[in-house]
């Protein structure tokens, strides 16, 4: 069992793959709901207005961008930028065109790895070595 402590609040909670709480979270969750209700209602407001009546920080309003969890409606923005190439992006950290260089420059690099050496650990050539033993459903 992993325990930790809750990046916001600093409680002490049983780790589920995220950085906060439970309880932080499902806070989280009613601000992003109260923002995106907002946003439904008056579609051309700023931040700035969303968050006042809201009471959502702009600061959490731009990492629910930064998520993907929301988007600018006007394709060039002053407020979100990609974090590669500094375009301006509606959603996310990372324009359309960053993206695909990027995936292709991992699975490029993936690609290079011949070597089980290069692999890691020596329970990946363990687990080669048993698995040519078991060729065919014959052991050897």
């Amino acid at each position: 069992m992993d325990v930790r402590n809750c990046r916001r609040c600093g409680n002490i909670y049983i780790y589920d793959n995220f950085n906060i709480c439970p309880r932080c979270r499902k806070k989280e969750e009613e601000d992003f709901q109260k923002v995106k209700k907002y946003i439904e209602e008056n579609p051309s407001a700023n931040i700035s207005e969303v968050s006042e009546e809201t009471e959502v920080s702009a600061r959490k309003i731009i990492d629910f961008l930064k998520e993907g969890r929301l988007e600018i409606k006007n394709e060039h923005n002053s407020i979100l930028f990609c974090e590669r190439c500094g375009k301006s992006i509606k959603t996310g950290r990372f324009c359309n065109k960053c993206i695909g260089q990027m995936d292709r420059e991992f699975k490029q690099a993936i690609g290079q790895r011949k070597d089980p050496s290069e692999l890691g650990s020596g329970d990946m050539k363990e687990r080669m070595r048993i698995k040519e033993r078991y060729k065919n459903g014959k052991i050897e």
